[in-house]
């Protein structure tokens, strides 16, 4: 007899241990634009010489938060991989989930420098550890949500296509508000948080976009034009490309002057109209005939 409760799916526990890792992301960027990741006397675990600082909101302990999050993220991604294995899901879900467990103690490790500039590494608060764990987080996050929309009983259903372009929509244009390229709100820590929250929800829906329209190349279901599937596959992974680059640009990786500043307008409008093509494309082929689109599973 199973101790686990009947609503407790594998995509569903999936799902909230990816909207886990997007959170802790958001997390980290607020932790690096407020300071903190240089508080806790730049020690690591111990924070200033504590394992646990006075639980008051000062740079102490947003750092320490950030710490305690991410190790509760860590253990439920562990948990994905031991699930994608006992529960005998495809090939592509184990792989996918256990990817994401096989370069987490990387991430830890980078995570460890960057914030000991004192400590156990001189000078670990650099471009190069920032970018690394930006860029390891970011690949955690896309196999989680890999291993989620793969780990279900259904495919990557017509209304779920329709609803990751949407996401994919609403993000980027949430991200444009918050990003430092178009300058609406002042770039401050919150606002940079929220706009990584934006952006990696449009990532994700774009992921699941690919995912669904690539059901439909394969010819995994006869009813669907393969022509319009791959079109939208295609506009999703440009609109992708250029939204990495506008989340990598979120942060001090360069030095942002004018002309970065235009690299990253030029990319966010790219992201932006390159997912309004694959909402297009998907609504002219219902229009055509007359049904939704079927795509991937049931």
């Amino acid at each position: 007899m199973s101790l686990r409760p009947a609503w407790l799916t594998f995509r569903r526990y999936a799902a909230a241990t990816t909207a886990m890792t997007l959170s802790l992301f958001a997390l980290g960027v607020y932790t690096a634009a407020t300071g903190s990741g240089l508080a806790c006397q730049a020690q690591w675990p111990l924070c200033s010489d504590q394992l646990i600082p006075a639980l008051t909101i000062n740079p102490d302990f947003i750092e320490w938060f950030h710490r305690v999050w991410a190790m509760i993220t860590g253990f439920l991604i562990i948990g994905v991989a031991g699930w994608a294995w006992r529960g005998g899901f495809d090939r592509r879900t184990r792989l996918a989930a256990t990817l994401a467990v096989a370069i987490l103690p990387f991430q830890i490790t980078v995570g460890a420098i960057t914030v000991t500039v004192g400590g156990l590494v001189p000078g670990g608060y650099t471009v190069s550890t920032h970018a690394a764990h930006l860029i390891v987080a970011l690949c955690i996050f896309t196999l989680l949500t890999l291993a989620t929309v793969w780990g279900g009983d259904r495919g990557a259903s017509p209304r779920l296509l329709r609803a990751a372009v949407g996401i994919a929509l609403v993000g980027v244009l949430a991200s444009a508000v918050f990003s430092r390229a178009v300058r609406f709100v002042t770039y401050s820590p919150g606002a940079q948080a929220a706009f990584y929250i934006a952006g990696l929800a449009a990532h994700l829906g774009l992921i699941v976009a690919m995912v669904g329209a690539t059901a439909g190349v394969r010819g995994e279901r006869t009813d669907i034009d393969a022509s319009t599937a791959r079109t939208v596959r295609t506009l999703a992974a440009g609109s992708m490309a250029a939204l990495v680059t506008t989340l990598l640009l979120g942060r001090d990786l360069v030095l942002y002057d004018g002309f970065w500043q235009q690299v990253n307008l030029v990319a966010l409008g790219a992201a932006l109209a390159l997912a309004l093509g694959a909402a297009w494309v998907l609504r002219s082929a219902e229009s055509v005939s007359g049904t939704p689109t079927p795509v991937g599973g049931d």
